[in-house]
């Protein structure tokens, strides 16, 4: 592939390392063709954040291509991962310390079956704290680390499949289908609410986003090393 391909637009399938940042992605594979091809600058960007505890499809377009990222990232995205009941997170997933434990005792297969339920279809969703929404020009996870709180507005988002794959308590392991601006972290949230007990996500790979799965994707060493 030569940069003119690359200055043109390309669509690359990349699967995110655990404990990467998306922009660490971008920036990587940006560099990596920038030295190649000893660029002063290509436009490179990402369609849809992966957070750092979570891993899978992240879809970078490079050149003329990154126009098309809102479109891209406006499909539908697949996520598979795990919750895991009794506890809660002040970022409702493993990026801080458990601040609450609750009993599971009460907690039944049946139990677990029917909250879902309850998030099917179009509901309203508060984000997280801890996330990258940007308020009066400040990130939330700004200010939550400095243990500032602030009001956060709910938003509608659609779950259009909502599937246990595995229970084995206190962990329960989902598969879930979702429009655009979902935060899983706080789908984990809302469901530990749900049956009367904390819960935080514990694990989240993105297996699909719109028409591209993870099983195409390639890691940032891998390309890399192709460009080599």
């Amino acid at each position: 592939m030569d940069v003119e391909a690359f200055k043109n637009g390309q669509l690359l399938l990349i699967d995110k390392p655990l404990n990467w940042t998306s922009f660490q992605v971008v920036n990587k594979l940006r560099w990596a063709i920038r030295q190649k091809f000893n660029l002063k600058k290509i436009k490179v960007g990402h369609a849809g954040t992966l957070d750092p505890l979570a891993t899978g499809l992240l879809i970078i377009c490079t050149g003329k291509f990154t126009k098309k990222l809102n479109l891209i990232q406006s499909e539908k995205k697949e996520y598979t991962g795990t919750f895991t009941l009794g506890a809660t997170t002040p970022s409702y997933d493993l990026e801080t310390v458990v601040n609450k434990t609750f009993s599971t005792d009460h907690i039944s297969e049946e139990k677990i079956n029917n909250a879902i339920k309850i998030f099917l279809g179009e509901i309203e969703q508060t984000p997280p704290l801890y996330s990258a929404i940007k308020k009066d020009g400040v990130r939330l996870y700004e200010l939550a680390r400095k243990g500032e709180t602030t009001e956060i507005k709910s938003r509608k988002i659609t779950i259009f499949d909502f599937e246990i794959t595995k229970i084995k308590m206190p962990n329960i392991c989902f598969r879930i289908v979702c429009s655009k601006g979902t935060y899983i972290r706080s789908l984990a949230n809302d469901f530990g609410k749900v049956l009367k007990t904390g819960a935080h996500l514990s694990s989240l790979r993105r297996s699909k986003s719109g028409d591209y799965h993870v099983d195409n994707a390639i890691s940032p060493e891998e390309f890399i090393s192709q460009l080599d």
